[in-house]
């Protein structure tokens, strides 16, 4: 089958996570034989910061690195009607300008025989309800929100005829344990400041506990303000900016431990949803230490993949305890990568989807996957 993705960028993962997930799930994609192309379009905020901070070259990385991923840039002239008709499967990321989302929600509507599915992975369906209460999503045959909660606002919002939860993953073909890469520092933690989404929890954390423990810290990420760069510098934490994410593994390897610090919209109003760093740190096989959220979902096993903590103390503890106990660590990491790799890396995301499409999709799609090949 042909599978269409309409993303905010696939080619830029500057402040963009949804393009780790969406790159591995299409790489599946085209190695069971299916076709998966993404569209972006042009002047992306994502792809235009990248250009900035790594010009054209991170641009040519992301193709060096991706050889099997076609993405092509689209502008005001694009025919998306021709290219949503010529597909079996369109979906469409949450980013998406509301205009188009409305446009080929028409084009299905008008006698489009594929699939069409809304995806989101944001917290706006919380934090700006009116943004995506704005959409029209009428047309659309499915929406896959990226946690339960998620899910349960749209069926409560009236926003989608069939809603499924779709968690993100990792791609484990480029997520996986380097142990032949030496260890050269204690600790790393790979994200974005956040719009001060964050802030204080970074501080508390983070920054504290390694200042206080004098640890050798690295931080990659972007969108790091002045005062920020300072209290890092003043703890002692070499900041290295944008990271490709390709890069991401190598970099975990080169580290003791990380961090996950969820952004507080999602422990306040969505929880069950880590960022995705936490499939690909525990898939890199790399002990992990967890601000507090809530895994009401039990998408992990608390304290046995990783350790949960509920204060900076608690990390504090967390985090020296792990460096010198390397059988702890060892556990951690062999717990982490056992539940990874059973459950959550991109070949389950598109098992479950291939599950959805052939339940809910269009006649034509249950077709094709009804056939004997589609299941090789």
């Amino acid at each position: 089958m042909k599978f269409l993705f309409y993303t905010h960028s696939l080619i830029s993962d500057w402040n963009h996570g949804n393009a780790h997930f969406l790159r591995g799930v299409m790489r599946d994609l085209i190695r069971r034989g299916h076709s998966a192309t993404a569209l972006e379009p042009e002047g992306a905020w994502s792809r235009e910061n990248l250009i900035a901070e790594g010009g054209e070259a991170a641009v040519s990385a992301f193709h060096e690195t991706f050889p099997d991923l076609e993405t092509s840039i689209y502008d005001s002239d694009f025919d998306h009607e021709a290219a949503v008709n010529a597909a079996d499967v369109v979906i469409v990321h949450e980013w998406t300008d509301p205009a188009l989302v409305e446009r080929i929600g028409k084009a299905r509507r008008n006698g489009g025989s594929f699939t069409l599915i809304f995806h989101d992975t944001h917290h706006r369906a919380v934090s700006a309800k009116g943004d995506i209460a704005g959409l029209q999503l009428q047309d659309y045959d499915i929406v896959l929100a990226f946690g339960e909660t998620l899910r349960q606002r749209y069926l409560d919002s009236g926003w989608g005829k069939q809603v499924h939860t779709w968690h993100e993953a990792a791609d484990d073909t480029l997520f996986r344990p380097m142990i032949e890469v030496e260890k050269e520092r204690d600790l790393i933690w790979i994200g974005n400041w956040g719009d001060d989404e964050r802030s204080a929890e970074i501080a508390e954390f983070l920054v504290r506990p390694v200042e206080e423990l004098k640890l050798s810290a690295t931080v990659r990420g972007v969108r790091y303000p002045e005062h920020a760069l300072t209290s890092l510098k003043k703890a002692g934490i070499a900041y290295g900016g944008w990271i490709a994410n390709a890069e991401a593994p190598k970099a975990f390897a080169r580290h003791k431990l990380t961090v996950h610090i969820p952004r507080r919209p999602y422990v306040e109003n969505l929880p069950g949803i880590p960022t995705i760093r936490v499939f690909e740190a525990l898939a890199c096989g790399i002990p992990l230490i967890s601000a507090p959220w809530d895994d009401c979902e039990h998408l992990f096993r608390p304290d046995r993949d990783f350790v949960m903590v509920r204060n900076g103390t608690e990390m504090k503890k967390a985090m020296r305890d792990l460096l010198n106990d390397p059988a702890q660590a060892q556990e951690l990491v062999s717990a982490g990568l056992e539940t990874v790799t059973m459950r959550h890396t991109c070949r389950h995301r598109v098992d479950e989807l291939l599950g959805i499409l052939s339940r809910d999709g269009t006649k034509s799609v249950k077709d094709a996957l009804a056939l004997p090949e589609a299941a090789e």
